[in-house]
């Protein structure tokens, strides 16, 4: 059995690092897919938490995400397995790009590509965002639960924006503010 889902994790982590262009915050969608709807590896609830968690580790968020859910799955075979299945395609793909990048990164169909493949990045991004606000409880019924959290996102997206405050300080006056609120 425990074989059976360390390959299920290295398929599924690699069908998911085949697909990663964006970035990790981009791809939330397809791990969540995967990991919560297909497998049901997790809760949503444990799926935001993990990506809470990734998102504030060092290092890119996919493979942060496949650490958690490969160990919170199968333990430490299933964090090892998932993350070189979400790798795997990435150093390959990366490999093969540099051996003909120098050649090919001013042609014009090139260049179109990624022109084009930006604004699907950005709706990834954003849908993402908009489903784990749902999840959350950020959008939804109004209550003074609801109300405290939308307070502490408009106040960060504005320190981040408008005052350009560093993502650390951010995130560490975040949690001091959900320490208070929410304790």
């Amino acid at each position: 059995m425990t074989s059976l889902i360390l390959i299920d994790l290295f398929l599924t982590f690699l069908k998911i690092g085949l697909v990663s262009f964006g970035g990790g915050y981009a791809m939330i969608p397809v791990i969540e897919a995967e990991v919560v709807n297909k497998h049901g590896w997790m809760t949503t609830q444990e799926f935001t938490d993990v990506i809470a968690v990734a998102s504030m580790s060092p290092g890119p968020i996919a493979t942060n995400s496949a650490i958690f859910v490969g160990y919170n799955t199968a333990g430490l075979a299933g964090a090892i397995i998932s993350t070189s299945g979400s790798v795997l395609p990435s150093i390959i793909i990366i490999l093969i790009i540099a051996m003909f990048f120098y050649q090919l990164h001013e042609h014009k169909l090139v260049k179109s590509a990624f022109y084009g493949l930006r604004p699907i990045i950005t709706g990834l991004i954003l849908y993402a965002a908009i489903r784990f606000a749902i999840s959350n409880n950020i959008i939804g019924a109004i209550s003074v639960h609801t109300i405290t959290l939308f307070a502490i996102f408009s106040i960060s997206l504005f320190a981040l924006i408008r005052l350009k405050m560093n993502p650390i300080l951010v995130i560490f006056f975040s949690g001091i503010a959900g320490i208070i609120f929410f304790t």
